[in-house]
C-alpha cells in the first residue's frame, strides 16, 4: 500500500517503510516518489499531484464558494474549529479539495484534487461544494472532469450535513452523464467511506494506483463487525481489479499518458475522416469461393488466427483497456476499451481466445460469463454517453456454460445486451473473425453492419452439438455443418451479413497483418458511412433490419434504402 517515507539521518537518503530499502532522495523524486525496489507509492499532497499530472503552466484555480466552518459547533477532545484551523495552517489550503482548470497531454480538463493531509481528506460541506463546483465548471466548459481522490470518508464533525454531500456530489455527476461529458476518477491511497460510495465510484473510468486501498468500510471496521480475518490484499487496487470494480491499475509513471489517451476520446475528428480508404468487403455472394464447410469450421477455430487483442493492437492507437462489470467480477473472455481508429475515437469490444493452451484456458476459450456481457454493456453505455462508435470483434464457441454462469444470470445478461445494442444511439459495426457461436456471439453482434471474415462461420449451435442432438452422434458434425448453412455465402445471401472481409489464401493465420489490415479498412469504410447519421436514423434502420430477418421475400440488406425512402 502507499505510505510516507522516512528520512535517514544522512539526509540524502530515505527508507521505504514497506521494504526497508534505502532510496537516494534525488532519484526517488525523479521516480515520482515511487520506491524503485518494491514499487511502493508514496502518498502525495494535492500540490505534488497537480504538478505530476498536469502540463506545466496550464493550471488555474477555480474559485469555490465559502461554506460554514463548523456547522455543528462540534467538540470531542478538542473543538473541531481548532482542528480545522490547524489543518489550514499545516497545508496552506482552505479545504481538502482543490479545484482547477488545466491540461493533461494538451487536453483541457477540470479537476477536483483531494489532499489526505487535510483532516484525512474527509468529506465535509466545503469539500462537497468544491466537487460540485468542479462538476459545474466542467459542464460550463464542456470538458471532461477528473477526480483525484484520497479520503478516509465522510466528516463526522459535520454530522448529517457531511452525509448529504454524498448525494449532492452524486447528483452533480448525474448532470455530467446527461450532458455526455467524460468523467474519470484517479483513486489514490486511501479512498474510503462516503467518497468511495459517491462521486469516486460514479466516474466513467476509474484508475487506481498500485497498492491503493478503496472501499466503503475500512478493514478494521469490517473485521470488528463480522469477526473474520480478511483475505490477503483486501480492498487493494489489485483486489479491486480482479473483482471488476475498477478499470485500470496504473503505475504513477504511466498516469499522464493513460489520462491523455482517455481524454483524446473527446477530441475533434477530421470531417473527411476515412475518405482515402478503399473498401475490401465483398458483397456479392456469387463472387465468393465456396470451400467445404467443415474446412471453414476447422480454419475458423485455428488458434493461430488473430485474436481481438491482436486486431486492436494492429489498428488502434492509444488503446486503454477497461475492466470489470462493476458488480464483482471481470470476465477474461471479453476485452474492451477506448482507442483511436485512424484518429476517430471508438469503443472496441471483443471476445478474446488466445494462441496457446495456457492463454486459452485463462481466457475460457473466449466463452463469456455474465460478467463479460455486463462489462460489454457498460462499454456500450459509455459509447452512447460520449457519442462514440462501437466496434465489436466476435470469435467465440458460445456463452460460458455452467452452474456459476446460470447462478449469475447468463440468460438475463445476454438478453439485456441484445436490447441495449438494438437501441444504441451510435454506429455499431461487428466483425465476425472466427467462430460465431449462438447467443454468446449474438450478444455482441446486434449491429448496423455485420461483416464476416472469409473463413468465419455463424451458427445457432456448434456442428458437433447439432449432430449430437439430431443425428444422435457427434460423428455427423460435417453433415450438420452443411445442413446448418453456416458458411459466409449463405450469411450474405440471407442478409444476415453485409459482406465478407477477404483473408489470405489458406486462412488469416498465414498472414495475420494482412488480415487485420483488411479488417481495419472494412471497419473504417463502414463507419465512414454510418457516422454521418443521426441517432434516430441509426436506431430506425437497425430496427428495420432486425424486423426483416427470416421473412419471405424480404432482404434485410435493403434496410438502408427502405429506411431512407
Amino acid at each position: 500500500m502507499s505510505s510516507g517515507l522516512l528520512a535517514a539521518p544522512e539526509g540524502d537518503w530515505l527508507v521505504c517503510p514497506r521494504c526497508r530499502g534505502l532510496l537516494y532522495r534525488k532519484r526517488h523524486l525523479r521516480s515520482l516518489r515511487v520506491c524503485r525496489e518494491c514499487g511502493a507509492h508514496e502518498r502525495l499532497d494535492a500540490g505534488q499531484r497537480i504538478a505530476q499530472l498536469f502540463d506545466e503552466g496550464s493550471t488555474t484555480a477555480v474559485p469555490v464558494r465559502s461554506t460554514p466552518d463548523d456547522p455543528l459547533g462540534f467538540v470531542d477532545r478538542k473543538p473541531f474549529a481548532e482542528r480545522l484551523a490547524r489543518a489550514r495552517e499545516r497545508t496552506g489550503a482552505n479545504a481538502a479539495v482543490r479545484v482547477l482548470r488545466g491540461r493533461v497531454e494538451g487536453h483541457a480538463v477540470v479537476a477536483a484534487v483531494m489532499d489526505f493531509a487535510f483532516l484525512g481528506g474527509s468529506l465535509g460541506v466545503a469539500e462537497g461544494e468544491a466537487v460540485v463546483t468542479a462538476a459545474e465548471a466542467a459542464l460550463a466548459d464542456r470538458v471532461p472532469l477528473l477526480l483525484v481522490t484520497a479520503s478516509g470518508g465522510a466528516r463526522m464533525q459535520e454530522g448529517v450535513l457531511s452525509l448529504m454531500q454524498m448525494a449532492r456530489t452524486s447528483a452533480a455527476m448525474a448532470r455530467l452523464d446527461r450532458a455526455g461529458l467524460l468523467t474519470i476518477t484517479l483513486a489514490t491511497d486511501p479512498t474510503y467511506g462516503g467518497v468511495a460510495a459517491s462521486f469516486a465510484a460514479l466516474a466513467d473510468v476509474v484508475l487506481v494506483e498500485p497498492g491503493a486501498r478503496m472501499g466503503f468500510a475500512g478493514p478494521r471496521v469490517v473485521e470488528q463487525t463480522i469477526r473474520q480475518r480478511l483475505p490477503e490484499g483486501f480492498q487493494t487496487a489489485e483486489f479491486l481489479l480482479e473483482h471488476g470494480l475498477v478499470d485500470v491499475v496504473c503505475p504513477r509513471g504511466e498516469l499522464r499518458a493513460t489520462l491523455g489517451a482517455l481524454l483524446a476520446a473527446t477530441g475533434p475528428v477530421d470531417p473527411a475522416w476515412g475518405a482515402d480508404v478503399t473498401d475490401p468487403v465483398v458483397r456479392d455472394p456469387d463472387l465468393l469461393d465456396r470451400a467445404p464447410v467443415h474446412d471453414v469450421v476447422a480454419t475458423a477455430r485455428d488458434r493461430r488466427r488473430p485474436t481481438a487483442l491482436d486486431h486492436i493492437g494492429y489498428w488502434l492507437d492509444g488503446f486503454v483497456e477497461l475492466h470489470g462489470d462493476r458488480a464483482g467480477a471481470d470476465c477474461p473472455a471479453v476485452v474492451g476499451g477506448v482507442g483511436r481508429l485512424d484518429g476517430l475515437p471508438v469503443v472496441v469490444i471483443g471476445h478474446q481466445k488466445g494462441h496457446d493452451t495456457g492463454e486459452l484456458v485463462a481466457r475460457r476459450f473466449g466463452m463469456a460469463s455474465p460478467a463479460g456481457f455486463r462489462k460489454a454493456a457498460r462499454l456500450v453505455r459509455l459509447a452512447a454517453k460520449l457519442g462514440l462508435p462501437v466496434v465489436t470483434v466476435v470469435d467465440t464457441p458460445g456463452a460460458h456454460p455452467g452452474v456459476e454462469a446460470e447462478r449469475s444470470g447468463q440468460a438475463v445478461a445476454i438478453a439485456e445486451n441484445l436490447r441495449l445494442m438494438a437501441t444504441a444511439p451510435v454506429p455499431v459495426v461487428t466483425v465476425l473473425t472466427g467462430e460465431g457461436g449462438s447467443g454468446g456471439a449474438l450478444a455482441l453482434a446486434v449491429a448496423d453492419r455485420l461483416l464476416v471474415c472469409a473463413n468465419a462461420f455463424y451458427s445457432v449451435i456448434s456442428p458437433e452439438g447439432c449432430a449430437a442432438i439430431l443425428w444422435r452422434s457427434a460423428e455427423h458434425a460435417h453433415a450438420a455443418a452443411e445442413a446448418l448453412r453456416i458458411d459466409v455465402g449463405w450469411l450474405v445471401r440471407s442478409g444476415v451479413a453485409d459482406g465478407v472481409v477477404p483473408e489470405p489464401n489458406g486462412g488469416a493465420h498465414l498472414d495475420p497483418a494482412a488480415t487485420s489490415e483488411n479488417v481495419r479498412r472494412a471497419v473504417v469504410c463502414a463507419l465512414r458511412d454510418l457516422r454521418t447519421r443521426t441517432a434516430d436514423e441509426l436506431i430506425r434502420s437497425r430496427m428495420a433490419r432486425l424486423r426483416r430477418f427470416g421473412l419471405p421475400d424480404q432482404d434485410p440488406r435493403a434496410h438502408d434504402e427502405g429506411e431512407r425512402a
